[in-house]
């Protein structure tokens, strides 16, 4: 062979490298903006499912919690998560600072795509983590001690129990599966959300002295959570697609068509079973039950969107739908009162979704599993409780009963979201 004819070889070769390099790092960055994206429908959700009086408030603290989560993560989260000896339990970084002064310059590969891009891909799953939590603890939390919570949750918290399974812990050592994070991001938000409600107690006027409902409370604009719901399913094709992180290849590409169906597939089957049931319950159809069904079938496929054939997501999807609205209505039983239901759909749901996994899964057993969601529920529940107790008492967690009942947004924000439409009432 002649040497221009290798020359030329070696430029196509060279070439190729360069194009699979460009096609992963551009499918990670819409992947990571689809589920920045999500971040707006949980701020519309929550805005659609709480009163009036509270509506800047939520807003408020989903803009501000992303930007922390951003800040915290580049300082401190990143490094706790990925720069680690493999394996261990519980150990300090090899290095802190690690991507803080990158340049385009200086950033180094990771795997098919630029540590930038696998930074920002990781971002903004801690951002979604966090923002379960808001909405749960919705109506009468004061607002920086929500911040700061916000704080610990994402340099600390989040970081550590996702290091055991994505940063090559003892979790992903023992094989754990949770390939998107129904464990890792769901039920660790809602767990943190949980320790939260239980020590701020319910909204004022919502329940009985037997826990009999007195209020439901129900959401100001429905409109609003119908649209963020939307939104929701439209992200998570992101945030489950682009989990497969590359796409250059014949099998990524047959893997992230099969992910994107399942996730379709899943999330229409919870919708369609907690609407169907609801009725049966209900009378008639309750659009909320609807809305939580529809995100309950994307939490419970979640941890193996790439395992199951398009009926069998379809039929977790399902199950994740009847397990939600059960869920809710359990937990208003124990007054626990969460305003958006977070924590039925992304913890119980959650935890489905983590067993469903063998199911379709032959590498993975329902022993690992267990003992995986119930590692990151153990840690996520003692430090967010210490976190949160120790908030209260330094800095209290609650407004005071008549700022809740003239609402967060003239307390805590000194304006109203609709200062023509107001209406105060427990």
């Amino acid at each position: 062979m002649e040497p221009t004819t290798i020359q030329q070889l070696e430029e196509l070769n060279y070439q190729f490298i360069q194009l699979n390099y460009a096609l992963n790092t551009l499918y990670i960055l819409v992947s990571g903006a689809l589920v920045l994206w999500m971040g707006t429908g949980f701020t519309l959700l929550e805005a659609g499912l709480v009163r009036t009086k509270n509506t800047l408030d939520i807003l408020i603290k989903n803009l501000t919690l992303y930007a922390i989560a951003c800040i915290m993560y580049l300082l401190i989260g990143y490094d706790l998560m990925f720069n680690h000896p493999a394996g261990g339990f519980f150990s300090l970084p090899t290095q802190f600072f690690s991507i803080l002064t990158m340049t385009k310059e200086t950033d180094p590969s990771y795997g098919n795509i630029p540590l930038g891009a696998f930074f920002f891909f990781q971002v903004v799953f801690v951002a979604n983590a966090m923002s379960i939590v808001s909405g749960a603890v919705a109506e009468r939390m004061k607002l920086w001690p929500f911040l700061l919570f916000t704080v610990v949750m994402t340099a600390f918290i989040y970081p550590v129990q996702a290091y055991w399974n994505w940063g090559g812990g003892f979790l992903n050592k023992m094989g754990f599966e949770d390939f998107a994070g129904a464990g890792t991001v769901h039920l660790a938000g809602a767990t943190a959300a949980l320790t939260g409600v239980l020590l701020l107690g319910p909204r004022r006027g919502k329940y009985g002295p037997t826990g009999l409902i007195l209020n439901a409370f129900p959401g100001a604009n429905l409109p609003l959570a119908v649209l963020g719901t939307l939104i929701l399913w439209f992200g998570w094709l992101g945030f489950n697609g682009g989990s497969q992180t590359v796409l250059s290849s014949v099998n990524d590409a047959n893997t992230v068509a099969m992910i994107f169906v399942n996730t379709n597939m899943a999330a229409a089957g919870g919708l369609m079973t907690a609407t169907i049931i609801s009725r049966f319950l209900f009378g008639k159809v309750d659009i909320t039950m609807t809305l939580n069904g529809t995100l309950a079938g994307l939490v419970a496929i979640t941890a193996g969107p790439h395992t199951p054939t398009p009926l069998m997501a379809t039929v977790i999807g399902a199950v994740g739908g009847i397990l939600v609205l059960f869920a809710i209505l359990t937990f208003e039983k124990f007054k626990i009162d969460d305003p958006v239901g977070a924590i039925s759909v992304h913890g119980v749901v959650g935890i489905w979704g983590l067993l469903a996994v063998p199911l379709t899964a032959p590498e993975a057993s329902f022993l690992n599993q267990i003992i995986g969601l119930t590692v990151i529920f153990s840690w996520v529940f003692t430090t967010s409780f210490i976190t949160w107790f120790l908030i209260k008492v330094t800095l209290g967690l609650r407004v005071l009963e008549e700022d809740e009942y003239e609402g967060l947004d003239l307390t805590e924000c000194g304006m109203e979201a609709y200062p023509e439409f107001v209406n105060k009432y427990y």
